[in-house]
């Protein structure tokens, strides 16, 4: 009797768990295309900011060159898209991806969106585990900070300046922090020296190489920037 009662609830707890697979599976089929849809425009969301409609008529979503760990600079991880800008045949910005990982508290994943002309277009931050308060300054939606980059290039200012006020640089740092904003300051530098050195793969209409690498020079420099003062 005993055995045929457990037999019976193992037959039941097998029942139960085979249609909840179906009903979780079920319910994922249905709703994965609005997922991917919503996450699509999360995303669109983020790369407009940096680069208005009115300044591009492609999508940027479907114009993309992918780049991992060997673009030097970047300190990417994993694969990530450079996401292309453009009005007819021409690039006016791209926007490319990059680690600070001297973060106060990790990683801060940002997007930095750089002109044909070489001047930033915006500076984003997509990630980051800073302190509330204080580091998390970095994102658009606590403080203006990151809009200081609008319009800064490897000449304006020149690499001296590339620092924040503390380390004798031109760009504020936050009431009671310097790590975090030093760490951006830092990684936006090495996002615009990715771009110097790879203009002819980001910039050139109908130009199909991979923009995975720095020149020996600019790699020396990119590496040397962002360590702590």
């Amino acid at each position: 009797m005993l055995r045929e009662s457990i037999t019976r609830n193992s037959w039941l707890l097998a029942v139960f768990a085979v249609c909840t697979t179906l009903l979780i599976s079920g319910t994922y089929l249905l709703t994965r295309d609005r997922i991917s849809e919503q996450k699509r425009m999360a995303e669109e969301k983020a790369l407009l900011e940096i680069v208005p409609r009115e300044r591009h008529d492609n999508s940027m979503l479907d114009d993309v060159i992918e780049i991992g760990p060997q673009a030097q600079g970047l300190d990417l991880s994993e694969v990530k898209r450079i996401y292309l800008a453009r009005r007819g045949d021409a690039v006016v910005t791209a926007i490319i991806p990059v680690v600070a990982p001297d973060g106060y508290t990790g990683d801060i994943e940002l997007i930095v969106g750089v002109n044909a002309d070489g001047t930033i277009a915006g500076v984003r931050a997509l990630s980051h585990k800073e302190t509330p308060g204080l580091g998390d300054k970095v994102d658009l939606k606590k403080s203006p900070w990151v809009l200081g980059f609008n319009g800064r290039s490897l000449g304006n200012p020149a690499l001296p300046g590339w620092a924040v006020k503390k380390d004798k640089g031109v760009f504020d740092q936050f009431t009671g922090a310097t790590i975090t904003p030093r760490a951006v300051v830092a990684a936006t530098l090495r996002a615009l020296q990715y771009a110097d050195a790879n203009r002819k793969t980001l910039f050139t209409s109908g130009v199909e190489t991979s923009a995975g690498t720095l020149n020996e020079a600019s790699a020396a420099q990119a590496a040397g920037v962002g360590e702590e003062r």
